[in-house]
């Protein structure tokens, strides 16, 4: 039987949206700006020279950049031999839950709640919220921040205090961070999914728990811990379509966060590198009839956020360099797509996601140029793949 392996790089955005405008985000291009700067030599951080993705350009990565923007992408010129497109987002947001969901087959129907650029943030009231739940006197930070900014400067607070780090981004987002020995992980976890349905209320899209470890003198370093309270995805998502179809569905890395565990099987978790290992696993093993859908978040969160262009580029190399393999471990009748959920140019202004259209390559195919098409039409391809009833908006491109 068929299997699919639905691969997110998170935030591997290649410009060109649209709407950019209206999100203030014009311009921005995470491949093609992390290109130009690796080749005029300003990303030479433990690499150097022009970005190298063979593999990923050999599926048509280079081409993909082009036709979702028209820039230029130096390094990445190959004749494309695979399945190569750019997709493009309706959903009126450019968070991971938006981009995820849409992936799967379900366009987000409604507004997110985002919180104001204000200091303090949040509401009074949520706060107090917090701290009944916490059981704590009050919190810190309260604004729009990075994490790992906000974490450094509240760190040696909170371990005093024991009150819990609380912050927001562009996203429709609470984060809670808390450091995992003084405070407790199992504590965080458990306040962040008390908290949780209130938010979800407000249409806030996630509560992020982030543990975190270290000490004033030695520096605090977040650990892999991160777990996402996700408000559920509004209908069936190409997860559910699979799973009731009698398929079974892998989820690695932040998946089943990002769907509430509604449709998943299976979890593994881990850093990217484990993760990775995890997909390796999964190729040799996993069901025929089958869906993996994996997450590799660290581009977005150790390299966007930070706007850190020589460890985004490479991260992209190290990923590439896998890439052999993954297709090396492929059956026969397999489908392998790579793609992403929403741009975060390390070149840009901010520390915020960027709204861009994803590229997508696949192997299991031949060479097919799909166009422009849109983040549905992921879903539905796979779904037809897979000979599973499709019941969302999108087009199959195969």
């Amino acid at each position: 039987m068929s299997r699919a392996f639905l691969v997110v790089l998170d935030s591997v955005g290649c410009g060109g949206a649209p709407d950019a405008t209206a999100f203030g985000d014009e311009g921005a291009n995470t491949l093609a700006h992390i290109a130009q700067a690796c080749a005029a030599g300003q990303a030479e951080e433990g690499r150097s020279g022009p970005l190298h993705l063979p593999n990923l350009d050999a599926l048509g990565l280079g081409a993909a950049i082009r036709l979702a923007s028209g820039e230029e992408t130096p390094g990445l010129q190959a004749e494309p031999t695979g399945l190569w497109g750019a997709a493009t987002e309706v959903s009126k947001g450019k968070d991971t839950p938006s981009g995820h969901w849409e992936i799967a087959g379900v366009p987000v129907p409604w507004d997110w709640h985002y919180f104001p650029r204000t200091d303090p943030v949040f509401p009074e009231e949520l706060l107090l919220d917090i701290c009944v739940a916490a059981g704590v006197g009050g919190t810190l930070g309260n604004r729009h921040d990075a994490g790992t900014a906000i974490i450094a400067e509240q760190g040696a607070r909170h371990m005093k205090t024991g009150w819990p780090i609380c912050y927001t981004s562009a996203d429709s987002v609470l984060q809670i961070a808390a450091h995992e020995e003084i405070f407790g992980l199992e504590r965080l976890l458990k306040l962040c999914q008390d908290i949780a349905p209130q938010l979800h209320a407000m249409k806030v899209g996630r509560v992020i728990a982030r543990p975190f470890i270290g000490s004033p003198d030695t520096g605090f370093t977040r650990t892999t811990n991160r777990r996402d309270f996700a408000i559920p995805p509004p209908s069936p998502t190409l997860c559910n379509w699979v799973q009731d179809a009698g398929g079974h569905v892998y989820a690695i890395g932040k998946i089943g966060d990002i769907f509430s565990m509604q449709g998943i099987d299976e979890v593994r978790k881990g850093s990217d590198e484990v993760l990775m290992k995890h997909l390796f696993d999964l190729l040799d093993d996993a069901e025929g009839g089958s869906l993996t859908f994996a997450n590799f978040v660290e581009f977005d969160s150790k390299y966007g956020h930070r706007r850190d262009v020589s460890g985004y580029a490479r991260a992209l190399e190290g990923f590439d360099a896998r890439v052999p393999t993954i297709i090396s471990k492929l059956r026969p009748d397999d489908l392998l797509l790579f793609t992403a959920d929403h741009g975060n140019d390390p070149t840009w202004r901010g520390t915020d996601h960027t709204r861009e259209r994803v590229p997508v390559l696949g192997y299991g195919v031949g060479s097919k140029a799909i166009g422009l098409c849109g983040f549905s039409d992921i879903g539905v391809s796979v779904a037809t793949h897979l000979g599973v009833q499709a019941k969302g908006p999108g087009r199959s491109f195969l």
